[in-house]
């Protein structure tokens, strides 16, 4: 990916702060809007609206908004990829994952980063300390897993298939932006990102049909105000600062929101909806945010040719 323009400090510093804010915010907003919205349905909302009227300024504002079908296509695959595979996944979770416990689980997101970053992205090694993250947030998650797995009731039992799913939505939320930027083709940051929250609304919106998402619905202000939120400052603030993010930041650093965006929903869920912060969760947390910590400062070992054994260290 080619940068003709290198971004102000003021503007990365900003996007961060955005990114960190309003998604460590989001996990609290979905746990309450599927509380009356069903996950699928709720996706389809949030995503459909926001999606459409971010390609709508895009046009008003004189950005070119129609591409190859090539590229809409590869946008709407990122799109899925991130949206559906990792948010809805979370937002089904969170029916039995309390919002703060889900944040720590997804906060794995940049072990798999680093692992589909030399993978995709290029000839790399893992270097030792990349290493030691990928083991560390191992027993990280068996820690915050651990009253779960001896857990004889129906709910413990539900609870623990939750909160492996999330592993699974975070691993495709890491393909999704690693794809994004190998496959960046010069469609704008904004246009594409308007595709991808619109592809994902749309698949979202085909499941929900499927499962009859709005036979189960109720519309309370609760919920419907808790959709709004997510549109406004999870979709178009916060994934547009994300998806910016990806496009000027190396991924590694962009992932950084991974240990930040935890302790913001592990406090909110405290302090609004009274979830449990018990020992597990705490010691687990460190465990997690330290081992994020380990993976994202790890430098990326970079073979020039594949008999060379002297690798180049460059910043990941």
């Amino acid at each position: 990916m080619s940068r003709t323009k290198s971004p102000s400090r003021f503007a990365v510093i900003l996007a961060f702060g955005l990114v960190y804010l309003f998604w460590g915010s989001t996990y609290l907003a979905i746990d309450i809007a599927v509380q009356t919205i069903p996950p699928a349905l709720m996706c389809a909302l949030r995503f459909s609206i926001a999606g459409v009227v971010m390609l709508a300024v895009c046009a008003a504002t004189g950005r070119r908004i129609w591409y190859s079908a090539r590229q809409i296509a590869l946008a709407a695959v990122v799109g899925i990829l991130l949206l559906m595979g990792g948010n809805l996944t979370l937002s089904w979770a969170e029916l039995s994952v309390p919002s703060g416990l889900a944040a720590l689980i997804v906060a794995i997101t940049p072990l798999w980063f680093l692992v589909l970053d030399s993978l995709l992205l290029g000839h790399h090694r893992i270097s030792w300390r990349g290493k030691a993250g990928l083991g560390l947030g191992i027993v990280g998650l068996f820690v915050l897993f651990w009253p779960e797995l001896h857990s004889t009731s129906a709910m413990g039992r539900r609870e623990l298939l939750s909160s492996l799913s999330l592993i699974g939505g975070s691993f495709s939320w890491a393909l999704g932006s690693v794809l994004s930027k190998r496959w960046q083709s010069g469609m704008d940051v904004f246009s594409s990102t308007g595709w991808q929250v619109t592809a994902a609304g749309a698949a979202n919106l085909l499941l929900a049909l499927a499962l009859g998402d709005f036979s189960r619905v109720t519309w309370s202000p609760r919920g419907v105000s808790a959709v709004l939120y997510l549109v406004v400052c999870g979709s178009w603030i916060g994934y547009t600062a994300y998806i910016w993010l990806l496009e000027h930041v190396p991924t590694s650093k962009v992932s950084t929101y991974a240990y930040v965006n935890p302790v913001v929903a592990v406090f909110l869920g405290w302090l609004i909806l009274h979830e449990r912060v018990d020992r597990f969760i705490v010691m687990g947390s460190v465990v997690v945010v330290l081992a994020v910590i380990l993976v994202t400062s790890a430098k990326v070992k970079e073979k020039t040719a594949p008999e060379e054994l002297a690798p180049v260290e460059t910043a990941s």
